[in-house]
């Protein structure tokens, strides 16, 4: 059908009325001449509108004198009626070639770059590498192999646990994932202290090494030394270094809060589509088929299809759907029970695996049309970790 409508367009069609008594007749008379008309919509009850060939509408003249309908020419589309236009202005025809060449000239670079999923590694560093090895704005895009950039990215960078490199267009997107990398870890032959890496209240305290500076219901700040490898000896002058270990378990506090609408608005869709096809050359479109978008509230489906790979030429399908937007009040106690559920499951994606859950306190509070849900796990885990001494008073 698309194919079709796309070889309709360069051949040009016309957009006809046609008025009678007979309409049906006239349908299936057409239909039996192998005569193609699409897109055809009943304006009133004997009046009716579609699209034909310029080819099927000098063979709609049998069967107009066949059922005694009146037919006339609406509109007329496609590349010949463009053509004759560009004809008679001789210097926009040449400036419309002009510009579909620089279209397609401009669409065969990159342009720009685009990096995801970055965190630790910055924008400028992937850039400058990605400038190392010849990748950059200006550079022809079509000689590029995106496999062996990937390769070299994750070579480049040990960080990266993912990477895609994929061109849209006339823009070059990378995204990528970083690992998580465990700390580091701090010889046995190193002094170091043990530091609260979060704030928390102290349960019990296990020194290995080192000297115990806390002591049990004591809240601690993040940062604040816990067991310290400094141990000072009355008998020699300079304090002695130690490499301290040991465990310092405290309470701490997990919170997560949930804001849900009660009162929400939801799109039902009603069945009815309308569609829209555009010829794009890089950037820019043109639309094969036209017309305002009969639907007040809508949803939008994209659908893109390469005519010929080495260029930037595509057919573009967007589906607008027809949706009515309806209210529903959801339920309070099932909202509740969602809601805490969900929080919970945001608390145990960063909650410790040796860590123990004492307890869990669950609020709710309604502001407005928003459920606030706000859930507080308390657990014991192992908040120490180990820091170097660099200077001796530390």
């Amino acid at each position: 059908m698309l194919a079709i409508k796309i070889w309709n367009y360069f051949r040009g069609y016309v957009i006809i009325r046609v008025e009678g008594l007979t309409l049906e007749k006239f349908l299936n008379l057409a239909l039996n001449k192998d005569i193609y008309l699409w897109d055809i919509e009943r304006i009133e009850y004997t009046v009716i509108e579609g699209k034909v060939s310029l080819e099927g509408f000098k063979a709609l003249k049998e069967v107009v004198k066949a059922v005694g309908c009146r037919v006339y020419i609406v509109d007329k589309r496609g590349f010949p009626f463009l053509l004759g236009k560009i004809k008679k202005r001789k210097m926009f025809g040449i400036g419309f070639i002009i510009f579909i060449a620089l279209i397609i000239f401009l669409s065969s670079f990159i342009w720009s770059i685009e990096i995801s999923g970055n965190e630790k590694i910055k924008d400028e560093e992937i850039i400058n590498f990605l400038n190392s090895i010849d990748i950059s704005s200006g550079k022809m895009k079509y000689n590029i192999d995106f496999e062996n950039i990937r390769n070299q990215i994750f070579d480049e960078f040990g960080e990266f646990s993912f990477v895609s490199v994929e061109m849209k267009g006339t823009k070059l997107f990378i995204d990528v994932k970083e690992q998580d990398l465990p700390p580091e870890k701090i010889d046995t032959k190193t002094p170091c202290n043990i530091v609260a890496k979060k704030k928390g209240v102290i349960k019990k305290v296990i020194a290995k090494n080192g000297k115990n500076i806390v002591e049990e219901g004591q809240v601690v700040e993040k940062g604040q030394v816990l067991i310290t490898g400094i141990i000072k000896d009355e008998s020699i002058e300079e304090n002695i270094l130690v490499h301290s270990d040991g465990e310092v378990l405290a309470l701490t506090r997990y919170a997560y809060t949930m804001e849900e609408t009660i009162e929400k608005e939801i799109k039902e869709e009603t069945g009815e589509v309308y569609t829209r096809k555009e010829l794009k050359f890089g950037e820019k479109g043109i639309q094969i088929i036209e017309g305002e978008i009969p639907f007040r509230e809508y949803i939008v489906f994209e659908n893109t299809k390469s005519i010929i790979d080495f260029l930037p030429i595509q057919i573009v399908s967007y589906e607008y759907r027809e949706v009515e937007i309806k209210k529903i009040k959801q339920n309070i106690d099932s909202l509740k029970r969602s809601t805490q559920v969900l929080a919970v499951q945001e608390i145990n994606k960063v909650l410790p695996k040796d860590s123990q859950v004492i307890s869990k306190d669950v609020k709710y509070d309604i502001d407005g049309n928003k459920l606030i849900t706000q859930v507080i796990i308390e657990v014991i885990e192992d908040i120490g970790e180990k820091q170097i001494i660099y200077n001796r008073e530390d």
